[in-house]
């Protein structure tokens, strides 16, 4: 093939399919997944964190641009993950299975240098640990006795029945929430795309839980500025015209809150809902199915989800239709000062007309005068012209010409009036 000018994109482009890869994993192992939320100085914070444990154990520092890496620390397995609006921490070592669920079983964070852990940047958003074990039976009376709370326990087959996990949505006392995986002889490849998708699940449901504070606060805002748009339509049904430039500055007021609050929020609402069709996604991932008589974790998470996930749309919808209806009357409110405006300038544009046919009316009558003293001014040159024409042999005397001029004098003068408007009215 020729050799093309390439984009200056394309490498990165191509390298984003293979972005985040699931790594293959083996059982028995231990994972502790930290979800940090923060603004751009924590994520950026985060990198320069994990730079200084890399460098305590004298391992390379990670690119400036890499938003993910995977590191064997000697003891524990890091594998850490920039995104849009938190970083994930995910650690990871075996254990030893024997005697599960019989005591307090040790955690992947345990191995990490807790100074270190202590200070990562960001708030804790979720915290999970995940235990996965090589085997297909564990007595659900072992979880429940030291592990998993057994009235909020939910579980289920995944993979197609080649597997089954357990969790029981719950803060414990290490402030850390906590699910069992048991998977029997299932490939390493696969089982880690279904650990990945697990923790994943977890992180996308608490991301997508961030909305529902702001949909709370928003109803609250959003009832306030209902009523002051309703109190406004009455008051511009029955206001006069010498109300509508207050109820005008009113309704602008109203308009900018609206517009103000939809601005601040609908970035998070529009985040929630892409949180949660990922939610909805792996769920459909792991392809979990009925276990005796439990909840699955996708029943679990729809049944509680849903009162979020709706609320948090319906706060949308009112935000759209409030804004709607603040243009709408906020038009209807302009059109009808407007006409107001326009029949003001007709009943102005009547009153000019009236004084111009009066000014017309005046100008006639001047033209008249005007006839008159232009006529008296040329008789009077006739008649001058008459009496220096008598020494000349003039026969008639200078009264008689000059009365004999006057009526022609006139008529002359009035026709080139005449003729001057008619000259004007058509350029």
């Amino acid at each position: 093939m020729a050799q093309t000018t390439a984009h200056p994109l394309r490498v990165a482009l191509h390298n984003e399919i293979h972005a985040r890869p699931p790594e293959a994993m083996a059982a028995p192992l231990a994972l502790s997944h930290i979800v940090m939320f923060g603004d751009d100085a924590a994520r950026a914070a985060s990198r320069a964190h994990l730079a200084a444990l890399l460098r305590d154990h004298h391992l390379p520092l990670p690119d400036a641009g890499s938003n993910h890496v995977r590191m064997e620390l000697g003891g524990f397995r890091l594998r850490w993950e920039l995104h849009t609006e938190f970083v994930t921490w995910t650690f990871s070592r075996p254990f030893e299975a024997a005697g599960f669920g019989e005591q307090e079983p040790v955690t992947a964070v345990q191995a990490v240098p807790q100074d270190w852990l202590a200070a990562l940047p960001g708030e804790c958003l979720a915290a999970l640990n995940l235990w996965v074990l090589p085997t297909r039976e564990v007595h659900q009376q072992a979880l429940t006795r030291q592990l998993l709370r057994e009235e909020t326990l939910v579980g289920s087959t995944v993979a197609n029945g080649h597997g089954t996990v357990f969790t029981d949505f719950a803060i414990h006392a290490d402030g850390s929430s906590r699910m069992v995986l048991l998977a029997d002889g299932m490939p390493p490849r696969r089982l880690g795309r279904l650990v990945q998708r697990l923790l994943e699940v977890d992180t996308y449901r608490m991301a997508a839980l961030l909305g529902l504070p702001a949909a709370r606060e928003s109803s609250a805002l959003l009832s306030v500025a209902e009523k002051e748009l309703a109190a406004l339509a009455e008051a511009i049904r029955i206001a006069g015209p010498h109300e509508e430039p207050q109820l005008l500055d009113r309704l602008t007021r109203l308009a900018g809150q609206v517009e103000s609050h939809y601005a601040a929020t609908h970035s998070r609402f529009s985040a929630s809902a892409a949180y949660f069709e990922l939610v909805d996604r792996r769920l459909q991932d792991i392809l979990e199915s009925k276990l005796g008589g439990l909840q699955t974790l996708g029943e679990f998470i729809e049944r509680r989800l849903s009162p979020a996930r709706a609320t948090c749309e319906w706060s949308v919808r009112r935000q759209d239709a409030l804004s709607q209806r603040v243009s709408r009357i906020s038009n209807l409110l302009r059109t009808r000062v407007e006409i107001e405006q326009q029949q003001s300038s007709q009943a102005l544009l009547a009153t000019m007309n009236r004084r111009q046919d009066l000014q017309l009316k005046l100008q006639a009558t001047v033209e008249g005068l005007s006839v008159a003293a232009i006529t008296y001014y040329i008789v009077g040159l006739v008649s001058y012209l008459a009496k220096g024409a008598q020494g000349l042999g003039w026969p008639f005397s200078p009264e008689a010409t000059a009365a004999v001029a006057i009526p022609v004098v006139a008529l002359a003068v009035w026709l080139s009036l005449r003729r001057l408007h008619a000259r004007l009215l058509r350029d």
